[in-house]
């Protein structure tokens, strides 16, 4: 069931209203019924993987506490199995056809005939996500951070959550347990911010996200047909199709669980305005970089040895990170691409830190005065050329494409002709389509800039007088029922992280 489709149209408004009218010892086991109704909808036997690694969590977590000691043997032979479980039940079925297929390469290099059968799986909605987050609680209790939950129903809810299941954010057990613990009661503000939040998230992914996509996939598939000039704006383009895409998903998700009285992590906070690409990953996804940094970079060392153990410490954590994305080669090099970023980073404060405490604190502060805005916006350029050229690997089908792709670029030297002679128009959408585009993508980038002020749009129209307020509400649904209109016909798109 996608957000975006007329089933979730008519789930949300029955499960919400049902939710508060029901007695409050009923609103879990409601909750729980609900998300795998939910989930279920996709595939009736997703039920049954999530429910074993809901057991396998709730297992674990109380033989976990059954031991005093946390750190004790016993204890930690408790954790290594439950973690090695569902890390074993998430490679079974994302990276298993992946393994063998590059085993059979390897066979064929050496110039064995024989090869191995690659299993023919369907990869699991959002299996990567509650894994993760199972495996992040199992952690958690392991450390003493979080007791065992002793209620199957709310660890199964914990889990489960439908507005955050398929695609985050991941969340941490001690904060989503605890208010699934206390169920909220009706708030009118509360319900109305969280469905302005899923506006916006609508807003993000219909309107800009899956027009987008129309464009950015003409060109991904047929890019021998296209000059370099349109390559790189397909590529920039994507840049923007995946931030509204997921970050539409995850105002949605969060707008939704809002509504139902529960709070979810913030997920991205502008993260095309970072000044360096250590920050743009404290504002892009920021439930997953978090989770590295918590259960594997930290784990590993972190940065308390040495520089070229930190360095070690950074590709492995980017690198898994790049598998945990996509089973293909494509996703590893992204990876490396922006662990290598974090190396740099670090060697370039260094020497940064190095040189200005050679240097008077007179001028550093004259520079600084002088220069800082013009300074900050080049820092963000370059740091969004960075992101983006690791992009191309990442939608590439492959990662030959994306070799040929970069090579065309290079090659081919047209920049300009594909943009004047029609060809944008061409490409699958109409022309006033292409004009909405451009306009939305306006919107967001107004939008974006207000928020990084610390302006709030929401904040701003609850402060509105009510005819105002409202007027702009009918606009805003106007505009929609125009989207609609204009889709009538196309299939929905899937969110992108579902993939993953």
């Amino acid at each position: 069931m996608l957000f975006h489709s007329f089933s979730f149209l008519l789930f949300f408004p029955l499960v919400t209203g049902m939710y508060f009218l029901i007695p409050k010892r009923a609103k879990q086991l409601w909750l729980l019924v609900a998300s795998y109704y939910f989930y279920m909808s996709w595939n009736v036997q997703y039920g049954c993987l999530i429910l074993l690694v809901t057991a396998i969590g709730y297992g674990g977590g109380l033989l976990l506490a059954q031991n005093k000691v946390r750190q004790g043997k016993r204890c930690l032979a408790v954790l290594t199995g439950s973690v090695l479980l569902c890390v074993g039940i998430l490679f079974f079925f994302k990276y298993s056809a992946f393994a063998v297929q590059n085993i059979n390469e390897l066979l064929r290099a050496v110039g064995s005939v024989r090869a191995l059968r690659v299993p023919d799986l369907i990869l699991p909605v959002g299996i990567s996500f509650y894994t993760f987050q199972t495996i992040g609680y199992l952690i958690d209790v392991w450390k003493g951070k979080t007791e065992a939950e002793k209620s199957f129903l709310r660890f199964a809810l914990f889990v489960s959550f439908f507005p955050q299941l398929v695609a985050g954010p991941i969340e941490r057990s001690s904060s989503l347990l605890a208010q699934l613990r206390e169920p909220a009661e009706f708030d009118y503000d509360r319900v109305k911010d969280g469905l302005l939040l899923m506006l916006w998230g609508y807003f993000e992914k219909m309107w800009i996200a899956d027009r987008a996509a129309i464009l950015v996939d003409q060109v991904y598939q047929d890019y021998r047909n296209y000059s370099s000039g349109m390559l790189v704006f397909a590529t920039v383009l994507f840049a923007v199709q995946i931030y509204c895409d997921f970050g539409g998903y995850s105002h949605i998700a969060i707008g939704a669980a809002q509504v139902l009285g529960i709070r979810l992590m913030d997920n991205f906070r502008q993260p095309y305005f970072a000044v360096n690409c250590r920050e743009f990953w404290r504002r892009w996804h920021i439930s997953l970089s978090s989770w590295f940094r918590d259960y594997l970079y930290f784990p590993l060392g972190g940065s308390r040895g040495s520089s070229g153990r930190t360095a070690v410490n950074l590709m492995i954590t980017f690198l898994v990170s790049g598998l945990w994305h996509g089973a293909g080669w494509h996703y590893v090099v992204w990876g490396a691409i922006h662990g290598s970023y974090q190396v740099a980073g670090r060697g370039i404060r260094y020497v940064s830190e190095a040189a200005q405490k050679r240097l008077p604190e007179k001028k550093i502060r004259f520079f600084s005065e002088k220069m800082q805005g013009l300074t900050r916006a080049a820092r963000i350029c370059v740091t969004f050329i960075l992101t983006d050229f690791a992009w191309l690997f990442f939608r590439a089908d492959h990662l030959g494409r994306a070799v040929a792709m970069l090579r065309r670029i290079v090659q081919n030297g047209n920049w300009l002709g594909q943009f004047t002679d029609g060809t944008l128009f061409g490409m699958g959408l109409r022309r006033l389509e292409v004009y909405q585009l451009a306009l939305a993508i306006g919107v967001l980038l107004v939008v974006d800039i207000l928020h990084e002020s610390g302006i709030s749009i929401r904040a701003w129209l609850a402060k509105q007088v009510l005819v105002i307020r409202w007027s702009i509400y009918m606009l805003v649904l106007l505009g929609f029922v125009v989207l609609l209109l204009q889709n009538y016909g196309r299939a929905a798109a899937e969110f992108l992280y579902f993939q993953f």
